[in-house]
């Protein structure tokens, strides 16, 4: 069975990411129609897909109103993201892929949360972190106790966005460099970081962070420093540069610490974890990086033929960007925040690597 998919944005989100997905998977899914406010744009990616002019459109309402469609993948600005998602849920009533965040404020996040429920339709929010493997891996040890009990962690991510935005890359998009949505690149780009690190140790009962300040666009901020507490007692340190260069090797990366040993993860794109043993043991454990794109899809189309459950729910990616505006508001008002409420968060484990789990009595949402 493949499902029909329309596609709303054909930027370089569909470009890089998506479409080298999609690619993959050809017995699972068929776009047959593609939107985009530049028709140009449009009807090349039409030309590429071998969709006729028929499948092409400017106004992703139209495209709704079709009926041959059984889902849709929406990538757009971060500022369009729930007005577009709403539209598309409200006028075609089909299951729906939207990018990460959800919203662009918290307002919008909490109206997001709750479209599933409101429009009786399944939405899988695209937050690749929570599907890539080497997230999966680390989740795993911490839960079998690999290393012992994690007592804390450190993390460092350094993203030189000034250099980006002179590439051709995400960082040179207007709307990335002059956006119009609270904390710009911190938003982006550390709600990723923020999904991995809930998705391996679970809701975040309160945070306290410090801010560089700066006078560019596309962040408030050229250094966040987040001091975070999780519910399960693990307390640790988030640090976010995102004006500038990391030059050392190894990178700090990502360091969790257990009563038995520690875990590294020096970048997502290594291809290697790292387990350090107090006996003086060590194991080097690969993985397949940047698969997070291709498991959400291949999530998304289990769940269609009622094969395992949606993984990353907009309720789940909700306190994700969550734990970002906290951050900011921490910044902002010198104080301690609270983030994750009691019966906020609920765990969903898989399988490590390809995505396959999750197996339960679900029904098909396509019929």
């Amino acid at each position: 069975m493949k499902l029909r998919v329309g596609v709303i944005g054909a930027g370089m989100a569909f470009e890089r990411l998506h479409y080298p997905a999609y690619q993959e998977m050809t017995d699972k899914f068929s776009i047959v129609a593609i939107c985009d406010q530049s028709r140009e744009k449009a009807s090349f990616w039409a030309g590429r897909l071998g969709i006729d002019n028929g499948g092409v459109y400017t106004d992703y309402r139209e495209m709704c109103r079709r009926g041959d469609i059984d889902c849709f993948d929406i990538m757009v600005p971060i500022n369009k993201n729930f007005s577009v998602t709403e539209d598309v849920a409200r006028t075609a009533k089909k299951p729906i892929i939207c990018e990460k965040p959800l919203a662009p404020t918290r307002e919008q996040a909490i109206l997001h949360r709750d479209l599933p429920k409101k429009y009786g339709i399944p939405i899988l929010i695209a937050e690749n972190f929570r599907y890539n493997e080497e997230i999966d891996k680390i989740r795993d040890m911490v839960r079998t106790k690999k290393v012992g009990d994690i007592v804390y962690f450190i993390q460092n991510r350094v993203y030189n966005f000034p250099v980006d935005m002179q590439k051709n890359s995400f960082a040179r998009v207007e709307w990335r460099q002059h956006p119009d949505y609270p904390g710009g690149t911190i938003l982006d780009t550390t709600v990723h970081d923020m999904a991995a690190l809930r998705h391996i140790l679970g809701p975040v009962d309160r945070l306290q962070a410090f801010g560089v300040p700066q006078d560019d666009d596309f962040s408030p901020y050229a250094v966040v420093n987040v001091n975070m507490q999780f519910v399960s007692g693990v307390n640790g340190s988030f640090s976010f540069y995102c004006a500038g260069v990391e030059m050392q090797r190894p990178l700090i990366g990502l360091r969790m610490f257990g009563t038995r040993g520690m875990i590294y993860l020096e970048e997502r794109d290594c291809g290697t974890i790292n387990v350090a043993y107090n006996d003086g043991g060590y194991e080097r454990i690969p993985y397949r990086p940047q698969r997070g794109f291709y498991n959400e899809l291949l999530n998304f189309y289990n769940a269609a033929i009622g094969r395992e459950q949606l993984s990353v729910t907009p309720e789940m990616e909700f306190g994700d960007a969550m734990t970002v505006f906290a951050i900011l508001d921490s910044i902002k008002e010198k104080r301690i925040v609270g983030v994750d409420g009691p019966g906020d968060y609920q765990t969903v484990y898989r399988d490590a690597g390809e995505h396959g789990g999750l197996h339960d009595e679900n029904r098909s949402f396509i019929q």
